[in-house]
């Protein structure tokens, strides 16, 4: 079993670190990460027609024993690369996290924990994303020293722990993606685990997005581009995020594209604006 560690946050994460050390009974594992962060990256490959990425070999105290590689390019673009054959033989199981912050509701389509494990899937290889939650913390205006602080990395490995060693001893039939958000507390003290929808919104959304001008003197006639988030919302009981707010485990199956899409002829506007575009 090869197993191929990642995640969003670049190498030096200590969330990436806990994850891969959990993996190592199962099998050959190889740490290959983005070199700086790619949070909110997706499934981006980045640069990839324009810039040929590099690739640097580390050393990493943490990880000692492990191969170990950095990317300078987000994580889907680390898979895409281990999955071609880059680093040996294509990897058999994608783990991606652990994620500080979870992953619920509409994030899913953002995530870069998430687009790793929805790129090993496009590549042959099931992936499983693991994120945590920050116990309500206010992150807006915090380092990310103070972000982290208090994560209990070791419950989120060993959830993933479990899950990885089930997907071994019963592997599914066709490559999938499973998103695990796990609540930022002692294993003890969690109130087990269900299986989840996907929420229709997170736990907090931003709302407004503001165009504030920049002093010209420095950098001419731009803009930043500032962001607010509302308050706390209501979440809908079963979704991933009503369980990770109520200290229970999420798992989730992301399913992927279908062949299968809706009749054209449900919607008359469409196809009547076609028809007459494609008329003899």
């Amino acid at each position: 079993m090869r197993i191929l560690v990642t995640n969003d946050d670049g190498i030096d994460s200590v969330g990436l670190h806990a994850l891969a050390n959990a993996m190592r009974p199962f099998g050959e594992v190889m740490v290959v990460a983005p070199a700086t962060e790619y949070s909110g990256a997706g499934a981006s490959l980045g640069t990839l027609t324009f810039d040929e990425p590099i690739a640097r070999p580390e050393q990493i105290e943490a990880l000692d024993g492990l191969t170990t590689w950095s990317i300078t390019g987000p994580p889907a673009l680390c898979v895409m690369y281990a999955q071609l054959g880059s680093f040996g033989e294509p990897f058999d199981l994608i783990v991606s996290g652990i994620n500080p912050g979870q992953n619920v509701g509409w994030s899913v389509y953002h995530s870069g924990t998430i687009g790793a494990a929805l790129t090993g899937r496009n590549r042959g290889a099931s992936g499983i994303a693991v994120s945590m939650g920050f116990n309500g913390k206010d992150v807006e205006g915090q380092t990310w020293d103070q972000i982290v602080d208090g994560m209990i990395w070791e419950t989120g490995a060993t959830v993933a722990s479990q899950i990885v060693q089930a997907m071994i001893e019963n592997p599914t039939a066709a490559p999938v993606v499973i998103n695990c958000n796990v609540p930022n507390r002692k294993l003890e003290d969690l109130a087990g685990w269900e299986h989840a929808r996907v929420g229709s919104e997170p736990p907090r959304k931003l709302v407004t997005g503001t165009l504030v001008e920049a002093d010209p003197d420095e950098l001419g006639e731009v803009f930043h581009l500032s962001m607010d988030w509302g308050a706390a919302g209501q979440v809908v009981p079963g979704t991933d995020a009503w369980l990770v707010r109520n200290n229970t485990v999420s798992v989730t199956w992301l399913g992927h594209l279908s062949e299968t899409t809706p009749d054209l002829a449900q919607h008359d506007g469409v196809q009547s604006r076609l028809d007459t575009l494609f008329a003899p």
